[in-house]
Order: C-alpha cells, then structure tokens, then sequence
C-alpha cells in the first residue's frame, strides 16, 4: 500500500484542504497527516467524514503520496495540480463576466 493522506474541499471557500494531526483542515499539504499502512488510512478517513456531517468539508477521499522526501508529494498529476495551483498563469488567463 502507498502511504495517502486525505483531501477534501472546504464547504465556505471551495479550497482545497488536506487533514492534519490536530484534526484541522490545512491548505497546505506539507501540514497533512500521512498513512503509512490501510488500517490508519481508513481511520483518517472515517475521521474526515465527522467534519462532512458538521459542514464543514466535502468529498472527503485518499490520495496516496510519496512521502520520501520532507513534505509528501502527490504521485498523481490531479492531485498535483489540486496540492500547487492552477495550471494557468493569472496574467493569460481571461477573466470571467
């Protein structure tokens, strides 16, 4: 099994947010609590679904991440674009009516 965290979208904002040790949502995926093995990962994401039922996420799920380095990086490119950012620079991009 990949090591995963879990990611999810804030409720008010619609960001991306990712579940932390405290028990918070960070948008920051550095900040994340990382699974190492299947029975913590389904713990993180039964925890996730508490915050669902109190409004405060949606769609919580896995990803599974490289956790080799300082900070886990997303092993897939969705998730990559979700962790960094749009991938169209602001200058070029056209605004919306």
């Amino acid at each position: 099994m990949a090591t995963q965290v879990v990611s999810a979208n804030r409720l008010d904002t619609g960001r991306v947010v990712y579940l932390a040790p405290s028990g918070q949502w960070v948008g920051a995926l550095s900040e994340a609590e990382v699974a190492k093995d299947k029975v913590n990962a389904e713990d993180l994401l039964q925890r996730a679904e508490s915050a669902v039922i109190e409004s405060r996420i949606v769609g919580p799920y896995l990803i599974d991440v490289t956790a080799a380095s300082a900070a886990p990086r997303p092993q897939r490119l969705r998730e990559l674009i979700r962790a960094t950012g749009p991938t169209v620079h602001p200058a070029t991009s056209t605004p919306a009516h």
